[in-house]
């Protein structure tokens, strides 16, 4: 087994790696069986049926786990299917405090368990220090953190946040979907969960739907571990078995895409088409202090606001040829997506509008391809969505 200081970068290329009893197979194999041999008259093995647990899955979670340090790790069949799971924690009555801007997915599904009675909710501006301190004060038993927010890419201190909801008797779970252990370890900071979405960047060639959870406390693990089993939300095995192969290349995946970014940022930032753009990495971003100083780098995720409206907006989305128009994010390959009609559409328009999301707002994936490929296309893209109709 690998020392407990052994660096991230070792853990997500090789967790799991030669370790295989069977036959020696340095590649984990994987393990597609529904369900295992009892030794003897009551007395089970290691594992019993995989919706319980299964050792592809479990190589997975212990990796997740190790990366972002925590006791242990749920993997889950969805990145939605991760936030319930930790939403199932709660009693009818118990207060969710969640971001007033926070995925539009997730927004969706605190509202709908709010409006069923199985919980009770707050949407609050988590920068604002003064509407925080009256949601806290109503004694919440979970704080939801989004950060960089989606799509708006807004920093949230997941220390001090950590901090003032330990203070109320509320626990933290953090959604580090957009940054990625690699770059962020909110556990560290003081959270008591970590979510993802593992379609994202942790399995990041868009071609596996999965979630985890990662649990600081062992006792919340178990907790969370019984309740995925009763309720089935546990992830598949091949879906396991190819986030895993996907994890092996994060580190050197999101450098590479990141720097991208960072350059795609500052040729947007530069051009006359654009009137805003959000990545904490430029200098300009109110959050950059605050980001550079929790995170690793800044990610490979961006937005920006097109002058000229819906209609530039259209012209931009049909000219882009390198870019492709889709939802999702964290794959090798570079997407544009509009939140206002994709990925945010069922937050409604007066939500949008109360947390800043335009219909000029354009959301970035940045991928891997050639930098100078990724820039000409935009400047293409632009300057069609600048041209005066066609």
């Amino acid at each position: 087994d690998m020392p407990e200081e052994t660096r991230p970068e070792t853990i997500a290329a090789g967790h799991g790696i030669g370790e295989d009893a069977g036959f020696g197979a340095v590649a984990p194999p994987i393990y597609l069986s529904s369900t295992y041999v009892f030794p003897g008259f009551e007395r089970p093995g290691a594992h019993e049926y995989s919706r319980t647990s299964n050792p592809s899955r479990d190589l997975l979670a212990g990796a997740l786990a190790r990366l972002e340090g925590g006791a242990g790790a749920v993997v889950t069949a969805s990145g939605m299917a991760a936030v319930d799971l930790v939403l199932s924690l709660l009693r009818p009555g118990d207060l969710v405090v969640a971001p007033h801007d926070c995925y539009g997915g997730t927004y969706r599904l605190i509202a709908q368990r709010a409006e069923r009675g199985h919980l009770d909710l707050a949407f609050v501006d988590q920068a604002d220090a003064a509407a925080l301190a009256a949601a806290l004060a109503r004694r919440p038993k979970l704080v939801l953190v989004e950060t960089p927010s989606n799509p708006l890419m807004r920093v949230s201190d997941i220390g001090a946040i950590s901090a003032r909801a330990h203070a109320a008797g509320a626990k933290v779970v953090v959604d580090n979907t957009f940054l990625s252990p690699a770059l962020q370890r909110p556990l560290a900071l003081g959270a008591d969960f970590v979510v993802h979405s593992t379609t994202k960047f942790i399995n990041g060639h868009s071609d596996v739907v999965g979630g985890v959870v990662i649990a600081a406390d062992a006792g919340d693990v178990e907790e969370l571990s019984a309740w995925a089993n009763i309720a089935g939300t546990t992830g598949a095995p091949f879906d396991a078995y190819l986030t895993l192969r996907g994890l092996r290349t994060l580190f050197p995946r999101v450098e590479r895409q990141q720097a991208n970014a960072g350059a795609v940022a500052r040729f947007l930032a530069g051009h006359r088409a654009v009137s805003a753009v959000h990545y904490p990495g430029l200098e300009t971003h109110p959050s950059h202090a605050l980001a550079a100083q929790q995170q690793r780098g800044f990610g490979a995720m961006l937005s920006f606001e097109l002058a000229g409206g819906t209609e530039a907006v259209r012209r931009f989305v049909e000219a882009v040829g390198v870019f492709t128009l889709a939802e999702s994010l964290g794959g090798i390959e570079s997407l544009v997506a509009h939140p206002a009609t994709m990925t945010h559409a069922r937050m409604g328009p007066e939500a949008r509008r109360i947390a800043g999301i335009s219909d000029s707002l354009l959301r970035l994936s940045v991928g891997l391809e050639a930098e100078a490929d990724l820039i000409a296309d935009l400047d293409r893209a632009l300057g069609a969505a600048t041209a005066a109709g066609r």
